[in-house]
């Protein structure tokens, strides 16, 4: 196993999007490596954090994360698949493209580089904390982290929401990498404001919200979070991507008044936090 050291201060914001979660991170006081896979989204945050990227507080790493097992340290590129309607859709991965072709959307695959987050960790060190929201390939991080002695105290992950085996497959790869504690936390929450140094914080839309020991509820373990799985798995079947009623007019009509009713859109999306045995 690697021995690469842990930096208390560091963040991986891995699907940087906007900025909308490194914008947080940053005025927390922490540095912050960036992972972002749409050239559009780099330019765009490359100008809003520019102050920071000169003071070396932000790194940014350009391109998709993917697993290269004959990585030999040369330039290469992998498709992505840009959405034209939703820029939080872009993905690397084809199954989710097609997802979102299902949903009435279309995509522009593009070439971009390929980034190997193995390499990254050795040259910038193993965070506090990891957010991976990239759409489909979360996984790849995890197994990444594989190859390391030191983890992250703190794990956030977009959850899988369609298939039990895959769910039960992060679960697997966390559980080896020594984390015991976790929490399903609903992210899409509109209006959500903390206080932070003293001052009102507004997180962005489509912010991943505060993490570690910040987010709201108990720690639970394996078994108790699967079971609060069985329910939210319950809830995208209701009401998620590929239900019933989103195929029907009345339907989508119904989940509008849910949704108005409970101010929220439902069933949103859960990220899985995770907590490392040795913190």
């Amino acid at each position: 196993m690697k021995s690469t050291p842990k930096h208390k201060n560091l963040i991986y914001d891995v699907g940087l999007h906007h900025g909308q979660d490194t914008d947080f991170y940053l005025k927390k006081g922490f540095n912050v490596v960036a992972f972002e896979a749409n050239p559009a989204n780099v330019d765009f945050c490359k100008k809003r954090f520019a102050e920071a990227i000169a003071d070396g507080r932000l790194n940014i790493v350009e391109g998709g994360i993917v697993e290269l097992e004959n990585w030999n340290g040369k330039p290469q590129t992998i498709d992505f698949y840009r959405n034209q309607q939703t820029s939080f859709w872009g993905t690397t991965d084809k199954e989710f493209a097609f997802r979102n072709e299902v949903m009435g959307t279309s995509n522009e695959k593009i070439q971009i580089p390929a980034v190997n987050f193995a390499h990254a960790l050795e040259k910038y060190g193993i965070p506090h904390y990891l957010k991976a929201d990239i759409v489909g390939s979360e996984k790849i991080c995890l197994r990444a982290l594989l190859q390391f002695e030191n983890k992250p105290d703190y794990i956030s992950i977009r959850s899988e929401k369609v298939i039990w085996s895959n769910l039960l497959e992060e679960f697997d790869l966390f559980e080896r990498l020594g984390y015991d504690k976790f929490k399903a936390v609903q992210q899409d929450v509109t209006d959500f404001t903390i206080d932070l140094n003293g001052e009102k914080y507004v997180f962005d839309e489509g912010a991943s919200g505060v993490f570690g020991e910040e987010t709201s509820g108990n720690w639970r373990n394996k078994e108790q979070i699967l079971k609060d799985y069985h329910r939210i798995f319950t809830l995208y079947w209701l009401f998620g991507d590929y239900s019933y009623l989103l195929q029907k007019e009345g339907g989508k009509k119904f989940i509008a008044q849910l949704e108005r009713i409970a101010r929220r859109s439902l069933p949103g999306w859960y990220d899985t936090h995770a907590k490392h045995s040795t913190v």
